[in-house]
């Protein structure tokens, strides 16, 4: 004969459970958010790397590309920017952009007190050295527990002068 009724165990406390899911996610999304920014970083990295090489390689004293170069560095800029997210064209990019908080307008003032300027590409000629500089900005994170002022990631490359580009011979050919 089948029992329709047993006797009910000793379950999991309701108190428990309604106490510890919002904390469990709350640690959740810290850790995704810590995860993204790490990320974020890596790609911070691998655009200030491409628009040094790209800013050394195609921009020249030479007289006929001088007022070129103001159009390189929007060009470059653009490139960097869109790679790190900070563009946003698709809903899928505009859905990362919001989750990291990137600020996608170039006027976008840093409200972090690590950040120097606005969020982009600066270029800045010496004597011996180009120095090239990728600021990215995040907005601040307004939660009821945790504030901040936002973050300001910036890269600084230093590329060599070249006044006359060289081509790549591989040695021994």
């Amino acid at each position: 004969m089948m029992v329709l009724f047993r006797r009910r165990r000793k379950g999991q406390a309701t108190v428990e459970t309604v106490l510890l899911l919002p904390i469990f996610f709350f640690f959740l999304f810290a850790f995704a958010k810590i995860y993204a920014l790490l990320i974020l970083v890596q790609k911070i990295e691998i655009a200030s790397y491409y628009a040094a090489r790209r800013w050394q390689l195609e921009s020249h004293r030479n007289v006929n590309f001088q007022g070129d170069d103001a159009n390189l560095q929007a060009d470059i800029q653009e490139r960097a920017m869109k790679y790190v997210g900070a563009r946003p064209t698709t809903p899928q990019e505009q859905q990362n952009c919001a989750f990291l908080g990137l600020c996608p307008e170039p006027s976008c003032p840093c409200n972090s007190n690590s950040c120097v300027g606005p969020p982009g590409l600066a270029i800045s000629r010496t004597q011996v050295w180009q120095i090239v500089t990728l600021t990215v900005c995040t907005n601040p994170v307004n939660m009821p527990f945790m504030q901040n002022s936002g973050f300001g990631f910036e890269v600084t490359k230093y590329v060599p002068n070249r006044d006359r580009p060289i081509a790549f011979v591989l040695p021994g050919m």
